[in-house]
């Protein structure tokens, strides 16, 4: 029998949420955004939950590939653009989108003879400064662009900094003025302005951590009000019981001692499963649907929970360690990380099964999938 770990994706929770999404950004065409694996739940796994997205939008060619020969046949967006000769021919041969963020970049296009337009979407450094051309240059860059035969349509795009914390108006303002009369569409919001800033929302929105159901702030608080799923949940069950008295310790480095006479559940799951290493006591964990705590210092292949609250659990009690009732958020939060963290490492070697419409996690699996990504 395998370790009692596992992780369930719901391809239908990434509907619903992507249905959430079209309403909230009413007059957006929606890019959904799969990076990392579609965050680490697999592309293929949450594929068809992807059917109402006007486009999808990632970072490597594989993933570019992959997408393709699901069926996608709707636009492909090259988050970061292209790299070398190469590139330009798959991204022909593939009708990607290609971002341009870079004269390198323009220049690759302009040289290349493909068989039709490359569409591209020119990336504005509105004030982020990681990609992108700076606002007093983006306008001779468009031109260049534009009068380029192996360039197609030109979409208008930048991202935010810190949309997340409230504050929009100071990157969407240097755009609006530096992209004024330059025809095309524009592509701004992503996850935290889709839910936060309606005003940023233009002809393309781009949501990556929400359409997975997690918070752009990384607390789950923030998304409390919204009816975002999470599409993953990852379980395991109690495989041992230590009865603890006071003064006794848990774990590698004695970091948790017992102030009473108490039960320690011990978890199938560790940090080599991709649960973060730095947990400390009193990170949320549920067993058998009750809410209690991880104690002690997570280790390789365990983890250890106080079973004060639950006392009749036991081995093969169940364990969620994120999900529908201990949100990945909070997990992360205690751990001193974000949602997106954790879902993106995900270990190759936890099994994956993918959860039917309509079905919990609870209930038999559509199918299994192959173990991890």
């Amino acid at each position: 029998m395998p370790r009692p770990i596992v992780a369930h994706i719901r391809p239908d929770a990434i509907r619903h949420n992507l249905d959430f999404i079209r309403r909230t950004a009413a007059q957006s065409r929606v890019w959904a955004v799969v990076k990392a694996d579609a965050y680490g739940h697999g592309i293929e796994r949450i594929y068809p939950g992807l059917a109402a997205a006007d486009g999808i939008a990632l970072l490597d060619l594989d993933e570019a590939v992959r997408v393709r020969e699901l069926g996608w046949d709707k636009p492909v967006l090259l988050l970061e653009g292209i790299f070398e000769p190469a590139d330009v021919e798959l991204a022909d041969r593939h009708r990607l989108t290609v971002s341009v963020h870079c004269d390198e970049q323009l220049d690759l296009l302009i040289a290349a003879k493909p068989r039709q337009p490359i569409d591209i979407q020119l990336k504005m450094n509105s004030g982020m400064n990681r990609l992108g051309y700076r606002p007093d240059v983006f306008r001779a860059a468009w031109e260049r662009a534009a009068g380029a035969p192996s360039i197609g349509k030109i979409t208008l795009m930048m991202h935010f900094a810190n949309a997340d914390e409230g504050q929009a108006d100071w990157q969407l303002e240097q755009f609006d003025a530096a992209t004024a009369g330059i025809p095309g569409e524009r592509s701004t919001s992503n996850s935290a302005a889709v839910l936060w800033h309606p005003h940023a929302h233009r002809d393309w929105v781009r949501p990556g951590t929400i359409l997975y159901g997690a918070s752009p702030t990384g607390a789950s608080r923030d998304i409390a009000d919204t009816p975002l799923m999470p599409a993953m949940t990852l379980t395991s069950k109690i495989i041992g019981v230590q009865t603890l008295a006071p003064e006794e310790t848990v774990g590698y480095g004695r970091r948790f001692t017992a102030d009473r006479p108490m039960r320690i559940g011990v978890v199938a799951c560790g940090y080599a499963d991709g649960y973060p290493r730095h947990a400390p006591t009193g990170t949320p964990i549920a067993v058998d649907g009750v809410m209690t705590r991880v104690v002690g210092r997570v280790s390789m292949d365990m983890l250890t929970v106080d079973l004060t609250p639950c006392p009749d659990a036991g081995i093969g009690s169940s364990v969620e360690l994120w999900g529908d009732q201990v949100k990945v958020d909070d997990v992360a939060e205690a751990s001193g990380t974000i949602g997106y963290e954790l879902m993106c490492a995900l270990a190759r070697r936890v099994p994956v099964v993918i959860v039917p419409p309509g079905a919990s996690s609870e209930q038999p699996a559509l199918r299994t999938g192959s173990y991890g990504r």
